[in-house]
């Protein structure tokens, strides 16, 4: 029997030393920390960047000279060699002009450089740069995502948290009133009725707490998958929701124009329109003639611009400039050239749209901060009066000077009004990092 107990007993202590492993305290500055080195997203992004660079590096890589090196073993089938035979008179010998060599080695070294593409290669090599800084670009935007669903996600699992408090609190405060009301019930100073009421509005409390432990459970799964750790890890705020202060009376115009100069994606369309208008000189980059260099250094066994031919390794060389101009395609550079251009107004206006959305953005992500930091000071009130009203009726009821239904008004008040506090509060914290968002920061 002792042995069980031990068992048992070592059992609970393991089981509690996992759970309180899976507890982490965490600040919302941990939690951004996190998700920038566990995002898989931001991974990917990266990826992206580091394509784009291998792409540009490639595409330059066209202007340099290119050095090849090819070798070659043939094997030929047995022919009888060129002979010549002499007549008679001059001793009628005869002798090989054209041995049959069966064994033939080409060893070869191509060296190529291009000289002039009517600016083909240099258009091609400034586009891809172009994109590459983009991509840098879509990177910076895409951790500038991922740090503001982070924020929402962990002032979303603060707000649920805050919400779960002042609904245990309310259902303890309840339980008070049904114990009240039931001991003035046995005294004759209340009614059934009365009772029923506050287990009624009893019931009510204990399903919006059972909703809200929900509501944390979710929440803080939902914060754990955004910065990579385990989703059964049990999250602890250690943030607290900032106040307003003078920093956040900026100007809107300032802001705008902010956004508009620092934003990533603002940026990486300006890449892409430089990289569309040197698309568009790439492209008439054809009309041009193309002119290339080419060296070749032959080392063969048997080398056939030798004669006669031997069997020995001989080396030669050759230098070649051409020249190619199309001097008629169909229209096919002239096509090319429209697509280019089309691409490149297609960029310019995708910019023009997306300043617009930035400006509507930062507008209402200004106006929804001042609108969150004025429903603070309103909900604060709220609550203090809220309090005071409760406090009020409390005492009256219990000295039998206000009804069992006053004081149930007071309570669901002070619950609407903590509640109303803070969501108010997370609103404000949410609305200043959608507006950080918004200017680039």
């Amino acid at each position: 029997m002792l042995r069980q107990w031990i068992f048992v007993l070592a059992f609970i202590t393991s089981a509690a030393a996992a759970y309180a492993q899976t507890e982490r305290r965490l600040t919302v500055e941990q939690a951004l920390d996190l998700a920038l080195e566990n995002s898989k997203a931001l991974h990917a992004s990266l990826m992206r960047v580091n394509h784009a660079d291998a792409r540009a590096s490639e595409t330059n890589a066209n202007r340099l000279p290119s050095l090849r090196v090819t070798g070659a073993y043939t094997r030929l089938s047995n022919v009888p060699p060129f002979t010549v035979a002499l007549p008679p008179q001059l001793g009628g010998n005869s002798f090989t002009l054209a041995p049959s060599l069966v064994n033939n080695y080409t060893l070869k070294a191509s060296l190529e450089q291009p000289l002039f593409t009517g600016f083909k290669l240099d258009a091609a090599g400034s586009a891809a740069e172009q994109a590459a800084r983009a991509a840098e670009q879509d990177l910076a935007r895409d951790r500038a995502d991922v740090l503001y669903q982070v924020r929402v996600a962990y002032w979303s699992f603060f707000k649920a948290t805050e919400f779960k408090k002042v609904i245990d609190e309310t259902v303890e405060q309840v339980k008070a009133h049904l114990r009240d009301v039931q001991s003035m019930m046995e005294q004759g100073m209340a009614t059934t009725n009365d009772v029923l009421k506050v287990q009624v509005q009893l019931s009510d409390a204990q399903v919006r707490q059972i909703e809200a432990n929900n509501n944390v459970q979710l929440a803080m799964i939902g914060l754990n998958n955004l910065i990579g750790i385990p989703l059964q890890t049990r999250i602890v705020i250690d943030s607290e929701v900032g106040r307003p202060s003078d920093t956040h009376d900026q100007n809107l115009d300032a802001l705008i124009a902010l956004a508009l100069e620092q934003r990533p994606d603002v940026k990486a369309m300006e890449y892409r329109v430089k990289a569309a208008d040197a698309g568009v000189r790439a492209a008439r980059g054809g009309w041009w003639p193309q002119v290339f260099l080419a060296a070749n250094y032959y080392y063969n066994r048997p080398n056939q611009r030798i004669q006669p031919v031997q069997d020995a390794f001989k080396d030669t060389w050759d230098i070649t400039i051409g020249v190619s101009l199309d001097i008629w395609n169909w229209g096919k550079t002239l096509h090319q050239s429209d697509q280019a251009h089309a691409q490149l107004e297609e960029a310019r206006d995708a910019l023009s749209q997306l300043k617009d959305a930035i400006t509507l953005e930062v507008t209402q992500s200004f106006l929804n901060l001042h609108q969150a930091k004025e429903r603070i000071r309103v909900a604060e009130q709220g609550v203090q009066q809220a309090q005071e009203n409760y406090r009020i009726t409390h005492k009256r009821f219990r000295e039998g000077l206000a009804q069992n239904s006053d004081l149930l008004d007071a309570e669901v008040a002070l619950l609407q009004a903590r509640t109303n506090y803070t969501q108010a509060r997370v609103d404000f914290e949410l609305a200043a990092a959608h507006l950080q968002k918004a200017i680039g920061q």
